[in-house]
């Protein structure tokens, strides 16, 4: 079996669970979380995806910020001492401003290191995904609600660029990703913390 498919099968099967998980909103997909990216990172480096290979080292630093921020937390009940999980809130709205200037400027940065120092035939779009997934995870580590539109329109854009590329069992992934976004978003809305 050729050693690029075996990566993209392995990177399915942990993505499928990876989201799972996440639109459970159960803490082992931080775990997940760590192994998926080195399985995609070699995968996409392969491909000359370089922001998307790059991408996957912070989204490993990424996991271990958000297993931090999701078991400390947690929140203790007036009635006993048992824990209860980290709430679903909605993007604060002070912080929108924040999320965008770090959008704008990490995709400009990566743009920038892209068409300077690589030969990636899709800088544009490869900057874009991997800006907006900076911004999306961090939004994942604090429960916004919103992190799901991000990925959303990550995922749309993956889409299309990875049967670009050339990797379409991923690119199917993302497809897939792409509707259990919208079902976690509709699922998170509804437990959002009062």
């Amino acid at each position: 079996m050729d050693w690029k498919l075996l990566l993209q099968i392995t990177g399915i099967l942990l993505g499928l669970l990876y989201l799972w998980l996440e639109y459970k909103a159960d803490i082992r997909l931080w775990i997940v979380g760590l192994v998926m990216p080195l399985v995609h990172g070699t995968l996409y480096f392969s491909k000359g995806l370089y922001a998307d290979a790059s991408m996957q080292v912070y989204y490993v630093l990424a996991g271990l910020y958000g297993l931090f921020v999701w078991m400390h937390r947690r929140h203790a009940t007036h009635t006993d001492d048992k824990k209860q999980e980290m709430p679903i809130i909605h993007t604060p709205l002070k912080v929108v401003p924040a999320l965008i200037g770090v959008y704008a400027a990490a995709h400009v940065g990566i743009y920038f290191f892209l068409t300077r120092l690589t030969n990636s035939t899709v800088p544009f779009w490869d900057s874009l995904t991997t800006a907006l997934s900076i911004v999306a995870m961090w939004m994942l580590s604090r429960k916004h609600v919103e992190q799901w539109l991000v990925w959303l329109f990550v995922d749309l854009v993956t889409v299309g660029l990875y049967f670009y590329k050339g990797i379409p069992l991923t690119a199917g992934l993302y497809c897939l990703c792409s509707v259990l976004a919208i079902a976690g978003y509709l699922r998170w809305k509804k437990q959002v913390a009062k």
